[in-house]
């Protein structure tokens, strides 16, 4: 999980092809969609995140006057105020961590409730149902990180509050998205966009949905596209296949996938530069799902099912957003208990001098793999906004070995991952590399990738079963997870160190989907 983890996926894309790309043969959508504003100039907002302090004290002033002067025009005020104005306002007065923007944001919407507005509310009290917000505010970075996150992406959303817990990653983090989404490459913008909300559809993620339907229309995306598939370019549609199998089950992958993309006089022929383009950004979207469920991270304060529109009451009480129910807490004394044998095996292992031969160690990857792992209870049918992105619902994950079938061939691969804070629970100074290993390897196991030099009878030994349980529903069926098996694995570990997990988890499935899928063009190309 170390920075270099990520960078290699910016120089694919530029390399891909010849650097500055921006393919001819993509179509670049011809029309905008337009709301009518009712409320001020939308610029004001992206303003507000100016490098330079003068342009955003001209901005919040220009924003500030032309709230008040629509709210004077014709009471009660809500003709003049659209919903999209009075969102974005609640958005920044919950997430800005410029404190004078955050303040003015709340001041104006209250002034609108006491001209007869109906405001709207966000209905949670922080950015994760698992995570206290108190305890973002506390184990977070310092105010010049989350001050440069949110200069860098215009706004400062849930997912960056909970990642900022480790300010290292969240760089690394951001300028990867960033080059994917924004710089030149092989696809147009609208299609970047469009492409994460198809790949996040499939895990139901409708936080990743909402928020680049936005970004889709923001960079002139057609509106008809997020009606469904059937509405798309045939290019588009032609991905739905690669999609699902990146999503779920990557090894059935093969050259004949590719050819049927890329090969000349395929139907919406693909190059081979703007496929991998594609992939890049689904398999990003389906891991950074699992990172949205494993953290159990609530929608943006302007996304559907976050906010409340009240009446122009100020004594007005809002409703509490549902949580999960809330775990079975055992005595502080197992907690405690767990991390001290937890402790004890990793050194264990470290002194462990006894070497096995490779046919024990495959034998003990065969048994870890086929292991009987139950994930946690399905959810409810999603939501219209993401049924309607998705084609054949009913492929999901299989394990990748079944008992009493012949299973696809193994993956063997090798990787390092350097992301530590040498601390676990109480305890500091502590080698955690054994235990980092273990994980990435499991998750990786999950998925039928195999390391020769690594003896799989660690994971059994260092991974208890409520972790594995966790690992393998936040990486397989992530939108399966629930409050109840986040709480019930490491009791006594800080919620960094869980969230550390869900950034393993997240990068080992980018990683194993991008290897089947270079093994399939690799076979395409030879």
């Amino acid at each position: 999980m170390e920075e270099m983890a990520l960078e290699p996926l910016t120089d694919v894309l530029c390399q891909c092809n010849g650097g500055r790309t921006t393919n001819s043969e993509v179509p670049r959508p011809t029309s905008r969609h337009h709301q009518p504003e009712l409320g001020p100039n939308p610029n004001n907002f992206s303003r507000l995140c100016s490098r330079d302090e003068a342009e955003r004290t001209e901005a919040l002033e220009e924003l500030t006057q032309s709230v008040m002067s629509r709210l004077g025009l014709d009471r009660p005020g809500s003709a003049r105020l659209d919903k999209h104005t009075l969102l974005r306002l609640l958005r920044v007065s919950r997430s800005c961590p410029l404190q004078e923007v955050r303040e003015r944001a709340a001041e104006l919407l209250r002034t609108a409730q006491e001209q007869g507005v109906e405001i709207p509310q966000a209905l949670a009290s922080g950015p994760s149902a698992f995570i206290p917000a108190q305890v973002i505010l506390e184990e977070g970075p310092d105010q010049e990180v989350l001050i440069e996150a949110f200069l860098s992406l215009g706004r400062f959303d849930h997912i960056t509050m909970v990642m900022a817990l480790h300010p290292t990653y969240l760089s690394c983090f951001l300028r990867t998205q960033h080059a994917l989404l924004e710089l030149d490459g092989p696809l147009p913008r609208p299609w970047r966009h469009y492409i994460v909300v198809m790949a996040a559809a499939r895990h139901q993620c409708s936080y990743l949905v909402q928020q680049h339907s936005a970004g889709f229309l923001e960079a002139g995306g057609e509106e008809s596209w997020l009606e469904g598939l059937q509405h798309t370019h045939p290019k588009i549609r032609c991905l739905h296949t690669l999609n699902k199998l990146l999503a779920h089950r990557p090894w059935l992958i093969t050259q004949q996938h590719i050819q049927e993309l890329v090969c000349p006089g395929a139907d919406a022929r693909w190059s081979l530069a703007e496929l991998i383009h594609a992939v890049v950004l689904m398999t990003h979207s389906h891991s950074l799902s699992s990172f949205v469920w494993g953290c159990g991270l609530h929608p943006e304060p302007d996304h559907e099912g976050d906010h409340a529109f009240c009446p122009p009451s100020p004594s007005n009480n809002m409703p509490q957003s549902p949580h999960s129910p809330a775990p079975e807490d055992g005595k502080p004394e197992d907690g405690v208990t767990e991390v001290e044998v937890l402790m004890k095996r990793m050194v264990e292992l470290q002194q462990q001098e006894e070497e096995c031969s490779q046919e024990e160690m495959i034998t003990r990857f065969e048994r870890e793999r086929s292991e009987s792992i139950p994930t946690a209870v399905v959810r409810g049918a999603p939501s219209d906004l993401v049924l309607r992105l998705v084609e054949d619902p009913e492929f999901i994950y299989e394990d990748f070995s079944i008992r009493g079938e012949q299973s696809p061939p193994t993956m063997r691969a090798q990787v390092v991952c350097g992301l530590t804070y040498n601390r676990m629970a109480m305890h500091k100074d502590v080698d955690t590399h054994t235990l980092r290993k273990a994980l990435w390897n499991y998750i990786h196991c999950l998925y039928g990738i195999r390391y020769d030099d690594y003896d799989y009878g660690e994971v059994n030994v260092l991974l208890e079963r409520g972790l594995k349980m966790f690992v393998k529903t936040v990486a397989c069926h992530p939108e399966q997870t629930t409050d109840r098996i986040y709480s019930a694995y490491w009791r006594l570990f800080r919620h960094s160190e869980k969230v550390h997990v869900n950034l393993l988890l997240m990068e080992a499935r980018l990683q194993a989907a991008l290897l089947y899928t270079l093994r399939a063009v690799t076979r395409y190309m030879t």
